[in-house]
């Protein structure tokens, strides 16, 4: 087996991983041991160089054998498990939906606790999650000792609601929330626009 070198990877590498580990994953259940950037590449939709540079982070290939699978499967998982808790602000129909996916678990994130302004929620468990109330963000946060945000809240409370996290000891905050927000220095910070991902991908679609 070729030497792994996984090592500090670029931002823009690690959000092409997700994608690279799911088709690999694919590749192997039909049997495939070892595989080029070429062929990636052109079943991914993505450039040659681009692939070998991505690769390059993560397993040494070897000339007219290309990359073992097995070995790029259990480096690219390496690389995005993690052993990270998170926290969740807004309990609403959105929220709700994300304290349910069990998805997160695969890559080593849980879920602790979820916060929401409305007296209604707050004081239920969704999936085994309690709901707080948002004046106990920041405290609560702390407490758990949660190292990522997720905002599901309307754009007005967004900024207040990512301050708290950051307050309460968040290193990442993953906003669906359509706002630029600020954040501290020193806290990554994920913008996900549901509206704008749609619209465009509604444009993308060919015309009838």
């Amino acid at each position: 087996m070729s030497e792994r070198i996984c090592g500090e990877i670029p931002r823009p590498t690690l959000s092409r991983l997700p994608a690279y580990l799911n088709y690999l994953k694919a590749r192997r259940a039909e049997g495939a041991r070892s595989i080029s950037a070429a062929q990636i590449a052109r079943d991914l939709k993505l450039t040659e160089i681009q692939v070998r540079k991505d690769l390059a982070f993560l397993s040494s290939g070897r000339p007219r054998v290309g990359r073992e699978v097995e070995e790029l499967v259990d480096c690219i998982s390496r690389q995005l498990t993690g052993r990270a808790g998170a926290v969740l602000v807004g309990a609403g129909r959105l929220g709700q939906a994300l304290l349910f996916y069990e998805g997160f678990r695969a890559y080593g994130l849980e879920i602790l606790a979820a916060f929401d302004s409305r007296e209604e929620l707050v004081g239920r468990e969704f999936n085994g999650k309690r709901v707080f109330s948002a004046e106990e963000i920041s405290r609560v946060t702390r407490e758990l000792g949660a190292a990522i945000g997720i905002l599901a809240v309307p754009e007005r409370a967004a900024q207040w609601a990512a301050d708290q996290l950051v307050a309460g000891g968040v290193r990442g905050i993953f906003n669906f929330a359509p706002v630029h927000l600020e954040a501290c220095e020193g806290v990554v910070l994920h913008n996900e626009d549901l509206a704008a991902s749609m619209a465009l991908l509604t444009r993308a679609i060919p015309a009838p």
